[in-house]
């Protein structure tokens, strides 16, 4: 471990680098340069609340209030937005970058906090707009608000650890990258994002318990929404899930990273 982090410490200048070059590459050639990383999530933000909130007059139940839904909505989509990033981007770091994974002096595992770094860069600008219309709305949570900072950690280990594991697959069967696409439109459906947990019967909400990105996202919209602090006993699963697939990503690496160079 303590050689890994001081590889990834040597490589600090190229993890760096890549993360200023792919944002730059981003906007390059455009006329309005980096003013749409603000300009798209803001676009975003406005529709929800124009469309959802004033014109189809959406509400919460027990929640009375203009902007209840848009928080909601947004509460739920931001971080569901880094989780499918992190992923997807992870899902397929180790094919894309083929040409750095050959090279015997890399250190692979700049590629995976590459792709975290990059997706909190993005998640940062995003949601500090969004933290921004609660301000202006006067619907900030307070104090409450930093148990973000917590979620975002678990967010964050349980999506590298499942696109590091999904990713070190997807080089000897390249399938399931495909076969993943589909499952997170699914997941997105089965996540309560765009709808509240409340609504649904019984049964479902105790099926919900089986799926770790419902209760993270509906912590971060009990947090942004209602200002309360989440109930840290719900988290468990979503815990265990992403240290256990840390753990798993990281070995299989480990174990199939000769291999994988063959197959690239």
């Amino acid at each position: 471990m303590q050689g890994m982090l001081r590889a990834l410490w040597a490589y600090r200048g190229f993890i760096l680098g890549s993360v200023k070059r792919e944002f730059q590459s981003k906007y390059r050639n455009s006329l309005l340069g980096a003013a749409w990383t603000v300009l798209n999530p803001l676009a975003m933000i406005v529709v929800y609340t124009v469309i959802f909130a004033q014109v189809m007059h959406a509400r919460l139940p027990g929640v009375d209030s203009s902007f209840a839904y848009s928080i909601h909505l947004c509460a739920g989509v931001l971080p569901w937005g880094m989780f499918v990033e992190i992923v997807s981007r992870a899902l397929s770091a180790f094919i894309d970058n083929a040409n750095l994974i050959k090279k015997l002096s890399f250190p692979r595992l700049c590629l995976p906090v590459i792709v975290v770094v990059n997706a909190l860069v993005n998640f940062a600008i995003v949601f500090g707009l969004f933290t921004v219309f609660l301000l202006v709305s006067g619907n900030f949570p307070g104090l409450v608000y930093f148990a973000a900072i917590p979620l975002l950690v678990l967010l964050t280990l349980f999506a590298i650890g499942l696109g590091i594991t999904l990713g070190v697959l997807n080089v000897f069967f390249r399938d399931v990258g495909q076969f993943f696409t589909i499952v997170l439109n699914f997941w997105f459906w089965l996540t309560p994002i765009v709808y509240s947990v409340d609504i649904l019967p019984k049964w479902v909400k105790s099926g919900m318990q089986l799926n770790p990105m419902a209760s993270l996202i509906e912590a971060f919209q009990v947090v942004m929404m209602q200002g309360r602090w989440p109930d840290w006993s719900q988290l468990w699963l979503v815990a265990v899930l992403g240290v256990g697939l840390c753990l798993v990503g990281f070995s299989l690496f480990r174990k199939h990273a000769g291999e994988m160079v063959d197959e690239l």
